[in-house]
């Protein structure tokens, strides 16, 4: 039986506004919030909030028979948060029906998994924390920024206690391999990798409503067609793209989300399932290691990372960025690590691409990929100021490494800490409703019990009657195991006072 794997992601660029060097210094506010109310709005009223609704209403009719995927980063969430909150509702009440999966991924959406290690795992690790608070899950499944992903970054992510990772089907990756199998890391066989299937992904995200295309228009049962005849081993069909193409780059006009909207159904009639990321992690076994020695993405037709690191510029500001990473970590500025996480976005980087991109591509604010380089580090020249005020360029290598280990080792108590602190809240949920049972047997006991030396008290008086009943006093610890332990011990401190006497007539 085969299975569709749909996946989305969400993200908006926070856009940096017009810095003149002069500001530097001067200005520490980096970000052009019109643009961003507008960007934000627009997409949420275009693209995401209709196509949410209609996710809902499939959820809704077709129930756990269908399922999807959300991947959001840090940055799309505060602006979400702050200019479109009905997006967060809508997510919330897709999650509520028990058919929505959500994902980790870099807080920023930047590339600090090809720079530092320790960045990314702060990162994903925030943005993690973001997810459990909104959708009370933690992710166990990652998907990094653009899909990157090469050896290295597996194993990292492995250590990092995922279960499975997005990637992309590449072709100069794959070879005669298909897309269509589990696979796993080549340096830690215990992360599975999905592979994005871009053919099928890009016909409804960029060629659906193309004119042009042989195989316009396209209509569900024949897209479900190409599913059902590929090969019967071939069993899970991954379909990643944007949340923005369902409204954006595929107009509503175009009738795209009935398009999706009628895709369970017509699955169901060819014995087509849907499945979670982590469904298809925890159920299928990987038929073999993917070795990918350098990063690959699913941007542009390399499938590479040379749109955000192919010329001098952009290796010269990325460079630069992450030369302050280790000061930035160890950074409680609030401000401070608001515009890290702002300034690293990988959309900062592509603005600044000379290659080809063809007609239509969107550079910003920006006239020329030499305009996008100066006003970057221009903000950059002036956030890097503000961190060395902060932590100066004289503190001694060893003396940031050990301010790095402290942060780490109180990060590592606190996780556990957590940890132990939920298992016990959950153990005390179990013993409450136990409790008002043990008081009231405690209460009934409790008489017996006070009674007990009075009993005793006339065998005490003669002396062969009190060696009888010394083995009942040894046997007075055992009730300590019941509720009303504690009551008891008065009577115990008085036994001493009674013996007493009574060896005393017996030696006359």
């Amino acid at each position: 039986m085969k299975t569709i794997c749909l996946y989305f992601e969400i993200h908006q660029n926070v856009h940096l506004k017009r810095y003149r060097f002069f500001e530097i210094g001067k200005d520490h506010y980096y970000f052009d919030d019109y643009e961003n109310e507008r960007g934000i709005t627009e997409t949420a009223e275009r693209s995401y909030i209709p196509a949410l609704r209609t996710f809902l209403e499939m959820a809704n009719t077709y129930g756990k028979a269908f399922k999807v995927a959300f991947s959001i980063s840090g940055c799309a969430i505060e602006l979400l948060e702050q200019y479109a909150p009905e997006v967060i509702e809508l997510l919330q009440e897709l999650n509520e029906t028990g058919c929505v999966e959500f994902l980790a991924e870099p807080y920023s959406h930047g590339l600090s998994s090809l720079a530092n290690e320790d960045v990314f795992r702060d990162e994903v690790a925030r943005q993690a924390k973001k997810m459990k608070e909104l959708f009370g899950k933690k992710p166990t499944v990652l998907r990094n920024s653009s899909l990157i992903y090469s050896d290295d970054i597996g194993n990292l992510v492995a250590s990092m206690g995922y279960k499975g990772m997005i990637a992309e089907g590449a072709k100069h990756i794959l070879g005669w391999k298909s897309p269509h199998f589990v696979y796993n890391c080549a340096l830690n066989p215990n992360l599975k990798l999905l592979l994005r299937d871009y053919k099928l992904s890009d016909d409804i995200s960029l060629r659906f409503n193309d004119s042009s295309w042989n195989e316009y228009p396209l209509f569900a049962d024949t897209y479900m067609d190409w599913i059902a005849q590929l090969p019967e081993e071939e069993k899970v069909i991954n379909i990643f793209m944007e949340l923005c193409a369902l409204g954006i780059y595929q107009p509503l006009s175009s009738n795209i989300l009935e398009f999706i909207k009628a895709l369970p159904a017509v699955a169901k009639d060819r014995g087509i399932t849907f499945a979670t990321p982590s469904e298809i992690v925890s159920k299928s076994k990987s038929v073999a290691p993917l070795e990918v020695p350098y990063p690959m993405s699913w941007n542009d037709e390399e499938r590479d990372t040379s749109c955000w690191l192919g010329n001098v510029m952009q290796r010269e500001a990325f460079d630069k960025l992450y030369s302050v990473a280790d000061r930035v970590l160890i950074c409680k500025d609030r401000r401070i690590t608001q515009d890290w996480d702002r300034i690293q976005a990988s959309n900062n980087f592509r603005f600044m691409t000379t290659k080809n991109m063809g007609v239509g591509f969107y550079r910003g604010i920006y006239d020329s990929p030499y305009d996008a380089f100066t006003n970057y580090m221009n903000i950059l020249g002036d956030f890097i100021n503000r961190v060395n005020a902060l932590y100066p360029l004289d503190i001694e290598n060893d003396e940031l490494n050990a301010l790095l280990t402290t942060i780490r080792n109180q990060a590592d108590e606190i996780t556990v800490k957590d940890a132990e602190i939920a298992r016990l809240q959950a153990r005390l949920q179990k013993l409450q409703p136990a409790e008002p049972e043990a008081q009231e047997e405690s209460k009934k006991e409790a008489p017996a019990k006070k009674a007990a030396p009075a009993k005793k008290a006339p065998a005490k008086k003669a002396g062969p009657a009190a060696k009888k009943a010394e083995p009942a006093k040894k046997a007075a610890p055992a009730k300590k195991a019941e509720p009303a332990a504690k009551k008891a011990e008065p009577a115990k401190k008085e036994a001493p006072a009674k013996k007493t006497p009574a060896k005393k007539a017996a030696k006359k």
